[in-house]
C-alpha cells in the first residue's frame, strides 16, 4: 500500500478526524504566534527596519555587523560563562537536595518538596528586585550574614569582578523544578539494585556512582538541556537588577550585559529591528548547535531501560 493510500485509509477513520479537530487550535496558535513571527523575523533580519519607516533590504549587512560588533562578543562571553558555571552548579545542588529528599521519605518529603519548589513560582521580575536588595554591597542581607563570620562581602551589584557571581547566586533561587524532576527519577530507581550493590560490598558513594547516576542519567540529560537553553536566554532577572536603575547600568553594564539583553536594547530601545532579528537568529543557531552537541554526547552517556549497549 502506497503512502497516499495509507493516509486516505487513516483519514476515513473517525478517530483520526477527531484527533486533527482537537489539534487544530494548537496548530493555528503555532502558525500565528510561533511560525509566523519566526518567518517574519527571518525576513526582517535582511532589512534595515526601525518600525516607523518601511523596511529596506540590506542583504547580509546585519549578520556581518553582528560578527564585527564588540558588544555582541562581550554579551556572548558573559552569557556563555554564566551558562558554563550555572548549569553544572545548579544541577549538582539540585541533585544533592533531591537525594536528601529521597532519604527523608514519608510526609516530610512532600512538605520539603513543596518548600523547595515554591521559589520557582516567584515572578522573575520579583526575583530580580529581591536579589537587588539581598546583594546590596552595603546593607544587603547576604553581606550582613558574611559579616557575622568576619567576612567583608563584595559589592555584588556594582563591582564588575563580582557581578557575574551575584547573578549566579540569584539564579540558584529557581532550581526547584530541577529538584522535583530529579527526585521523581530517584523514586523510580529499583531498590533491588541497591540491595545487590550492598551484597557486593559497595559503599554509599559507589552505590551513588554505579547505580543512582546511571539509572537517572536520562533525567540528568533532560535537565542539562533545558537548563542550558534557559541559561543562554537569561534576561528578565538580570535586566530588572541592572538595567532598571541608571546608576547600576553605568557601573556594571559590561559584566551584566547578556546576549538577550543586548538584543532587547537593539530592538526596543534603539528600534533597530532588522539588527535585533539577526541577533535573534544568531542565538537560535547557537542554541541549536549546543543542543545537537549535547544530544550527540548524550547517546554515549545516557542509559535507557532496555538498552543493550
Amino acid at each position: 500500500m502506497t503512502r497516499r493510500r495509507r493516509w486516505q485509509a487513516a483519514w476515513r477513520r473517525p478517530e483520526t478526524r477527531w484527533a486533527y479537530l482537537f489539534l487544530l487550535p494548537w496548530i493555528l496558535g503555532f502558525l500565528v504566534f510561533t511560525a509566523g513571527p519566526m518567518l517574519a523575523s527571518l525576513v526582517l533580519s535582511f532589512t534595515d527596519y526601525d518600525v516607523i519607516n518601511p523596511a529596506t533590504y540590506v542583504g547580509g549587512e546585519n549578520y556581518q555587523r553582528m560578527v564585527e560588533d564588540p558588544e555582541v562578543r562581550t554579551a556572548l562571553f558573559n552569557t556563555v560563562l554564566y551558562t558554563v558555571i550555572h548549569v553544572p552548579l545548579s544541577i549538582a545542588i539540585a541533585l544533592a537536595l533531591a537525594v536528601l529528599l529521597n532519604q527523608i521519605g514519608g510526609r516530610f518529603a512532600g512538605f520539603f518538596r513543596t518548600v523547595f519548589y515554591l521559589p520557582a513560582m516567584t515572578p522573575t521580575v520579583a526575583v530580580g528586585v529581591l536579589f537587588l536588595l539581598l546583594l546590596n554591597g552595603q546593607n544587603g542581607l547576604v553581606n550582613a550574614l558574611l559579616r557575622l563570620f568576619g567576612i567583608n562581602g563584595p559589592a555584588w551589584t556594582t563591582d564588575p569582578d563580582w557581578v557575574r557571581w551575584g547573578i549566579i547566586i540569584m539564579s540558584l533561587w529557581t532550581i526547584g523544578g530541577t529538584i522535583v524532576i530529579l527526585f521523581a527519577a530517584l523514586k523510580n530507581v529499583p531498590n533491588d539494585l541497591y540491595e545487590a550493590a550492598r551484597i557486593d560490598g559497595a559503599g554509599a558513594w559507589r552505590q551513588f556512582r554505579e547505580v543512582t547516576v546511571p539509572m537517572i542519567s536520562g533525567s540528568l540529560f533532560f535537565v542539562t538541556i533545558v537548563n542550558t537553553i534557559a541559561s543562554l536566554q537569561m534576561f528578565t532577572e538580570v535586566y530588572t537588577m541592572f538595567y532598571g536603575n541608571a546608576q547600576s547600568e553605568l557601573q556594571a553594564s559590561d559584566s551584566a550585559l547578556f546576549y538577550v539583553i543586548y538584543l532587547f536594547q537593539q530592538g526596543f530601545q534603539f528600534l533597530e529591528m532588522g539588527y535585533a532579528s539577526a541577533l535573534a537568529w544568531g542565538l537560535f543557531a547557537i542554541v541549536l548547535i549546543v543542543t545537537l552537541v549535547q544530544v550527540k554526547l548524550g547517546d554515549r552517556f545516557v542509559y535507557y531501560e532496555g538498552d543493550d549497549r
